[in-house]
């Protein structure tokens, strides 16, 4: 199959015949029978609970049978689990793609598979959020529960007040801190994933703004957001993009900067991690930036936390090159 750099993600791409179709993958849902229209028994063929998977003309070609009901945020749990974690499949692009076919396939209009998808999401924070109380410390129940955890934290370490969430993918976490009361900015440099967004927040109803930007350069003035939130997004990015984003949350925040990193000994190639990051390194950004700070770890991750002097003449020793 192809492993070359391929176009940009379509999450809104039409379909071919009920398929989502790029140029690295193609992906259906299985027929009603159970019985996929596409060739069933080749070479390299992978069988799965959820998927099968093989090469097709230089693809790679997956079937899924998955109920509307699990068509959420919980797929990247069962993709990373079913495919990638035994090594039957590998690489970013290809764990982009397989959910993005996913979801897009699910229904016949990209918009209506995309509303299914954010709606089934954010009605599992929403049950999360109600049990959080009577739940014991366990380990997560699917790929909601874990990030629900994780945005739980981040809304507790935010005051009141405007949000700027940078490399936001889907958006969830500014989607929550709406529902809290806050002014919430959603931005990524991804511009579908920004159009994607634009076109399922009137859907929704969550008072959500969108913003495509770099991380690491914001077209925002400085200290014109109150929180800005950097959450698992810093090891997907090499450690010169990761000092200018960080360089720039500290330059738009007015009040606070809210960074959340993956504590893994190897990185996620399927969650696009690009390195590892250790306490040691949280507790050095947190030094660089000459302000107040506090590292410490939740939910398994790394969070360092810096409150901003609002009467500050600079960002500390940070360098944006």
């Amino acid at each position: 199959m192809r492993t070359d750099v391929a176009s940009p993600v379509d999450p809104l791409s039409d379909l071919v015949e009920g398929r989502y179709e790029d140029e690295l993958v193609v992906v259906t849902p299985r027929a009603p029978n159970g019985v996929s229209h596409l060739p069933s028994r080749v070479p390299g063929e992978v069988r799965t609970r959820h998927f099968t998977v093989m090469p097709c003309d230089g693809r790679l070609l997956v079937t899924y049978n998955l109920p509307s009901r699990e068509i959420s945020d919980d797929l990247v749990g069962v993709i990373s689990a079913e495919l990638f974690a035994p090594g039957w499949v590998r690489g970013s692009q290809h764990f982009e793609r397989i959910l993005t076919g996913v979801v897009r396939s699910s229904r016949a209009e990209g918009a209506d598979a995309w509303e299914l998808f954010y709606r089934n999401t954010l009605d599992r924070f929403g049950e999360l959020e109600r049990s959080a109380g009577r739940r014991g410390p366990g380990p997560p129940q699917g790929s909601i529960d874990g990030y629900a955890r994780v945005y739980r934290h981040a809304a507790s370490l935010t005051p009141p007040g405007s949000t700027l969430e940078i490399g936001c993918c889907y958006g969830f976490l500014s989607l929550l801190l709406a529902e809290r009361g806050h002014d919430a900015i959603a931005s990524d440099v991804a511009e579908r994933t920004v159009e994607l967004l634009d076109g399922v927040l009137p859907r929704l109803g969550r008072p959500v703004r969108t913003l495509r930007a770099d991380a690491g350069r914001l077209p925002l003035p400085d200290r014109s957001v109150d929180t800005v939130h950097a959450i698992h997004l810093l090891e997907q990015l090499d450690p010169g993009h990761g000092r200018r984003a960080l360089w720039e949350a500290v330059r738009v925040a007015r009040r606070r900067v809210v960074v959340a990193v993956a504590l893994l000994d190897e990185a996620d190639e399927a969650a696009g991690q690009l390195r590892t990051v250790t306490p040691s390194d949280l507790q050095a950004w947190g030094c660089s930036t000459g302000q107040p700070f506090d590292v410490h770890q939740h939910a398994g991750d790394g969070w360092l936390v810096v409150d901003l002097d609002e009467d500050r003449a600079h960002v500390g020793r940070l360098s944006p090159s």
